[in-house]
């Protein structure tokens, strides 16, 4: 998971220098910076046009491009970013859709019901026409769809009784806005009831609603009052302008942030006494202040700040937040990192689309489980104080000229989802590029398989964990035992006994205690019988290939693991010790098992070094798998319950699937409490 953080931070910074240098390849060949400012008069008509319709201001009166000019400049100061995203829009033949409703229910769900939203639907009466042609429909669900205005027509044919209790008895307009300016308020239908059925004598209807619900301040004195007073809201957002009423995407804000943010037209067109503006620090107009409790911020001065909707909007949602905006972050950024496995996966296809899926589920998982415990605590009374200080510092991060870059890049890259999508691609296949390279040393089998082999393999581990109860969790997939021979799929379906008994991996092996058994007064140096010397090879040459992996693992790994020789000493190369066990199978283990395994009888002439064994090891002489004596340098191995036996002998027991003690019949896989050694007493003398 942190490495898919990683290069996914990766991935950002990637996007950031990539913008820069996108300003940079600009600038080089025009001239000039996205926040650098455009003089209007070097504009064309349709141009000035098109960042009025952009700004939502009415033109239709205004035949006079000088006219048009300073209506530019009185809603605010234009700068080359928000001319090209105007230009751009005007050029994208995009068709809006339009919502059709079925019936009662769908309507009062999508429109009534909806608090934080501005709807315009046509009704159309029974047997009627429509009130707005096909052609000036489409017309204007285009223009109002730019200010997050949503439509809908509604055909009473469909539901006559409701049209009937409702009064729409003729074909209509009705446009749906808040009522109050709390969150969640009430919702109020108004009708339209203008004579000129065009589009701009509608849009100015709407736009006229719109604004009779922000708070709009006519002198001084008034401002002075507002400025000054102290209410629930602790973010406000000022329009001073030389304006009839404010622009169409003011307007549609004031409705989309009901309850967070209070818009504050401030119309200073018949004003004398303009000293009270100077002392709060407004200094021209038209100005876009936002005032805070940390203090006043100018809207307009950073990077990626122009006068338009989608501009201010990714602005306040930076600023005042909601709970559903952190959601969607996260779910995204999630997402984001989940699909980097697509990547960093390396073998067959078809592995990575399932370990990809794999972890989409599982991230997406955790996320809702983690949210639900944030939404329950966010309802807490005592968490109030708690939600202001992140407010604040949202506040303050989100000020910083940095902040305004990332927003200025989120809108870019969000405009051109293609180039967005591209630029993670490449960076994907970076990453599978690098990762290949750095694997292909370790595991070549992994990333050279093909999707017939990795299937297979994938078979093995479901069937395995199928026909057995799971012991452990462990990584798939592994070495099937139905590749050397089919024929043991028939035998567990013959003896259903079989079908119980546990899968046990054999991982545990390599961190058993190995050492070498040596003899007090042995000679190390002299030269074994040849026939004992071709035994002892042998046999040591037939587990090398079992557990030569395990003891290499357990000699880095274990630090209390006795260590035998090195590589070049592997040979039992030592004489016999005498020294017989006393201990007999048949006789119970429990009561006297200590004892009996671990005495001895030093009938020759040496003795078994205790010291070089672990202290939990029972002490004996004898291999109960093999009943054959041990001989000194031989390779011994201690299982947890106590019991030592010939290294080979033991590591073919286990790997043969008899995972416990041949001795106690105690778990081999299992830790048990160390057996510690009686101490002689002082008058005691060895026997």
């Amino acid at each position: 998971m942190w490495l898919k953080l990683c290069f996914l931070l990766l991935y950002f910074l990637l996007l950031f220098v990539l913008a820069r240098v996108f300003e940079a390849v600009v600038w080089y060949e025009t001239g000039f910076f996205a926040t650098q400012l455009v003089d209007p008069v070097a504009l064309s008509f349709r141009k000035l046009r098109t960042i009025l319709e952009c700004r939502g201001l009415g033109h239709s009166g205004l035949p006079e491009k000088k006219d048009v000019r300073e209506l530019v400049e009185k809603s605010g100061d234009l700068m080359e970013g928000e001319l090209y995203s105007a230009l751009k829009e005007e050029e994208a033949s995009e068709s809006v859709s339009s919502t059709n409703f079925s019936g009662e229910m769908h309507f009062y769900e999508l429109v009534e019901d909806t608090k934080d939203g501005i709807w315009l639907v046509q009704v159309i009466a029974n047997d009627r026409s429509p009130l707005v042609g096909k052609v000036h429909w489409e017309k204007m669900v285009k223009k109002v769809s730019r200010f997050g205005i949503r439509t809908g027509t509604f055909n009473c044919s469909s539901d006559p009784r409701y049209c009937r209790r409702r009064g729409w008895l003729k074909s209509t307009l009705i446009m749906s806005v808040p009522q109050t300016s709390t969150s969640k308020g009430k919702v109020m239908l108004k009708e339209y009831s203008g004579r000129k059925i065009e589009v701009e004598h509608i849009f100015k209807w709407i736009t006229a609603h719109a604004a009779s619900r922000i708070k709009t301040i006519y002198n001084s004195e008034h401002l002075r009052e507002e400025w000054n007073k102290s209410d629930q809201y602790r973010v406000k957002i000022y329009l001073f302008a030389n304006l009839d009423q404010p622009p169409a995407f003011f307007s549609a804000l004031s409705v989309k942030f009901t309850g967070r943010v209070e818009f504050i037209f401030v119309n200073v067109e018949n004003w004398d006494n303009k000293s009270y503006m100077a002392e709060i620090g407004v200094y021209k107009t038209p100005s876009y202040i936002l005032r805070t409790p940390e203090g006043i911020y100018r809207y307009g001065n950073n990077t990626g700040e122009f006068i338009s909707l989608r501009a201010m909007d990714s602005f306040l949602r930076s600023l005042q937040p909601e709970v559903n905006d952190l959601f969607v972050l996260s779910l995204v950024l999630v997402n984001l990192m989940a699909w980097m496995d697509l990547f960093i996966t390396q073998g067959a296809t078809i592995k990575r689309f399932v370990v990809l899926i794999s972890t989409l589920g599982t991230y997406n998982s955790l996320l809702i489980i983690s949210w639900l415990p944030v939404l329950g605590f966010l309802q807490l009374p005592y968490l109030d104080s708690f939600y202001e200080y992140s407010l604040k510092l949202f506040r303050y991060s989100n000020t910083t000229t940095l902040a305004s870059w990332v927003r200025a890049d989120w809108m870019f890259y969000s405009s051109h989802p293609a180039l967005f999508l591209s630029t993670y691609l490449g960076h994907g296949l970076l990453i599978d590029y690098f990762e290949k390279k750095r694997r292909r040393h370790n595991n070549t089998d992994e990333v050279n398989a093909n999707n017939l082999e990795w299937l297979s393999s994938l078979w093995d581990w479901y069937t395995s964990y199928l026909f057995h109860p799971i012991a452990s969790f462990q990584h798939f997939p592994f070495d099937s035992d139905w590749d050397e021979d089919p024929d043991l799929f028939l035998e567990r379906l013959a003896f259903p006994d079989l079908w119980l008994h546990p899968l046990i991996p054999t991982d545990y092996i390599k961190n058993l205690p190995i050492w070498r058994f040596k003899c007090l007064g042995g000679h190390p140096d002299e030269e074994l019988p040849e026939s004992s010397q071709d035994s002892e090879s042998d046999s040591e040459s037939e587990t090398r290939e079992v557990s030569s992996s395990e003891r290499e693992g357990s000699e880095d790994d274990e630090p209390n693991t006795f260590h035998g020789p090195s590589a070049g000493e592997r040979r039992c190369r030592a004489q016999p010790c005498s020294c017989a066990s006393q201990y007999c199978p048949s006789e119970p283990y429990e009561g006297k098992a200590a004892r009996s395994y671990g005495s001895y009888s030093a009938t020759g002439d040496a003795e078994p070094d205790w010291a070089a064994w672990p202290p939990e090891m029972l002490h004996c002489t004898e291999c109960v798998v093999c009943l054959e004596n041990f001989q000194h340098g031989c390779l011994l191995m201690g299982l947890p319950c106590g019991h030592v036996f010939h290294q080979n002998c033991i590591v073919m027991w286990l790997a043969g699937g008899r995972h416990c003690c041949p001795v106690c019949r105690w778990a081999s896989y299992k830790k048990k409490q160390p057996y510690t050694h009686p101490q002689p007493l002082a008058h005691d003398s060895p026997s």
